[in-house]
């Protein structure tokens, strides 16, 4: 084979190799955030686990879609998922299940993907700031800054697992399991007049 034979073939190898190398990094860049944001547990799937209620879809849509499947109103109760409307912030919604009602103003959330992408919290503090004390508006506890976070976020209000008319079913087990599953304890923060423990976190990717 000539010099100029070999030659000419080790410039294809090249340019293809090149070719490979610069489809690999597009790869790379497009294609594996999507993956990680996929992987990434979300608010929905993690509501519907712990709360029973078997809404699919962005958590915005929630209330509608409950109308004539399960009850809804605006006082809190254990079980409950408060449904956030979507805002410029937080376009999709957001959905969260009532742990504990503390008094008609503040109450406990379990949720996901609020304080950072795959965080659960647990016992996370939630006070209603409505001028009409009806929870339309409400402040919830922020991680990264360990105090509630200065926005106030819109919500249409909870669902219940129960059909309309009718009261809330109580949790079974393996509801209740989900709700208390474990996690790991956070540093102890000081909550908002005191009134409730510092919420306990844990990173998780969705498995749902």
């Amino acid at each position: 084979m000539g010099s100029h034979t070999r030659s000419g073939i080790s410039r294809t190898l090249s340019c293809k190799l090149r070719s490979v190398i610069a489809l690999l990094s597009l790869f790379t860049i497009v294609g594996f955030p999507a993956a990680a944001e996929a992987g990434v547990l979300q608010c929905v799937p993690y509501a519907r686990r712990v709360s029973g209620i078997e809404i699919h879809g962005n958590a915005r849509t929630w209330w509608g879609q409950a109308a004539g499947t399960y009850a809804r109103g605006n006082e809190p109760e254990v079980g409950a998922v408060l449904a956030f409307k979507g805002t410029r912030a937080m376009p999709y919604g957001h959905v969260a299940t009532v742990a504990r009602v503390i008094d008609e103003r503040h109450i406990l959330l379990n949720h996901a993907n609020w304080s950072r992408p795959g965080m659960i919290e647990h016992d996370a503090l939630a006070v209603d700031v409505s001028d009409a004390g009806d929870w339309s508006r409400v402040r919830v506890w922020f991680a990264p800054i360990g105090d509630l976070g200065s926005r106030e976020n819109p919500t249409f209000g909870f669902i219940y697992d129960a059909a309309p008319g009718e009261g809330p079913k109580p949790l079974d087990d393996d509801i209740q399991l989900a709700a208390a599953e474990e996690s790991v304890p956070a540093p102890v923060l000081p909550q908002t007049a005191a009134i409730a423990a510092a919420p306990r976190m844990v990173l998780a990717s969705s498995g749902s």
